[in-house]
């Protein structure tokens, strides 16, 4: 294996996933309205938008696949959840507690998903995950996840 060699350090900047969407109005309109974030700049298909320090590309028709997932840290998830249930934001999972972070799961209008966290309740046990496929799973005592499979 091959180092790369450079005279000086490169510094890497912000990541900015994108998003594909159906239509970029209609998706700047939500994530402006429902989502809290403002618009940085936009063509006709292609589109720019932020809160705080997140940045998401949304293009219309091209550039990555549907149902894409992202992970952004939150300073609160509780008043977070509170402002989405006052803005209508289509909330895909309540805010939930794991080892990792205090998390909940917001869906955009293309199906595109936002992990929105902050750091784990201390006092709280671990609560259930959602997957991609709407599968609710469990943490067990000995830290695995089981897949609830509901009674028919």
């Amino acid at each position: 294996m091959s180092q790369v060699e450079t005279s000086t350090p490169n510094t890497f900047g912000g990541v900015n996933p994108i998003f594909r969407v159906h239509s970029v109005e209609a998706s700047i309109k939500y994530y402006v309205q429902n989502l809290g974030f403002k618009v940085d700049w936009q063509t006709p298909y292609f589109a720019s938008v932020s809160r705080g320090r997140c940045g998401i590309f949304l293009s219309q028709g091209d550039q990555g696949n549907p149902g894409t997932w992202i992970w952004i840290g939150v300073s609160d998830a509780d008043a977070l959840h509170r402002e989405f249930r006052r803005t209508a934001a289509k909330i895909r999972h309540l805010p939930t507690n794991y080892s990792w972070a205090y998390e909940m799961q917001v869906e955009d209008l293309d199906g595109n998903v936002l992990r929105l966290g902050s750091d784990p309740k201390k006092d709280e046990p671990v609560g259930e995950w959602l997957d991609m496929q709407g599968h609710r799973w469990i943490q067990s005592k000995e830290n695995e996840w089981t897949r609830i499979v509901p009674a028919e």
